[in-house]
């Protein structure tokens, strides 16, 4: 079921699609979420990913913050939750680079997250993602650069992996699936 405004753009053979829509109704096995190191909701996709998931999604990243990070989940790292009440099975959280604080390895870091996302869905033989523009929010990312950054990301991985169906990259607005379409790196 497609819960999105507009599909514009596939690339990489159909492996990728842009939709305008709500990163929360999305149906894919997992469904990436935007966090802050702390993993315990905030503001923006990880305050919406974490309302509507419920419960169960912040008892597992309490629980991983207990056991694996007490000091917050590391920029460009990503763990894997249940979804709750989410339509996906899984949430992957990852933590974006804030733009211009960390010493020019802002493109790596979201890289990271691109990258450490499929991995972890790869890892868990699922098949579909979504991913929001991670970064290009209250993080200061450029959009433009972002774009540049996580396509360039997602291309590389594809281009190794098989098992992954599809990508999805899910715009909140369709000017910033315009800026993306504008500077994205897929051939």
């Amino acid at each position: 079921m497609q819960t999105s405004k507009a599909l514009d753009g596939t690339f990489l053979g159909g492996r990728v699609c842009l939709v305008v829509g709500d990163i929360t109704k999305q149906n894919v096995d997992v469904i990436v979420n935007a966090a802050n190191s702390t993993l315990l909701g905030g503001g923006g996709v990880d305050g919406a990913i974490h309302r509507v998931g419920g419960a169960a999604i912040l008892k597992e990243c309490r629980e991983i913050r207990r056991s694996q990070y007490p000091q917050g989940l590391p920029c460009g790292n990503a763990v894997i939750t249940t979804a709750g009440d989410l339509p996906a099975r899984f949430v992957v959280h990852t933590v974006g680079p804030i733009f211009g604080r960390h010493d020019g390895r802002e493109a790596e870091l979201l890289a990271a997250c691109y990258k450490n996302s499929l991995r972890l869905t790869v890892q868990n033989f699922l098949h579909s993602i979504a991913f929001p523009a991670i970064s290009t929010g209250v993080y200061g990312y450029p959009p433009g650069d972002a774009a540049a950054a996580s396509s360039h990301a997602i291309m590389e991985f594809l281009a190794s992996d098989k098992l992954l169906n599809e990508v999805r990259l899910v715009f909140f607005k369709q000017s910033d699936m315009n800026v993306f379409l504008g500077h994205h790196k897929f051939r």
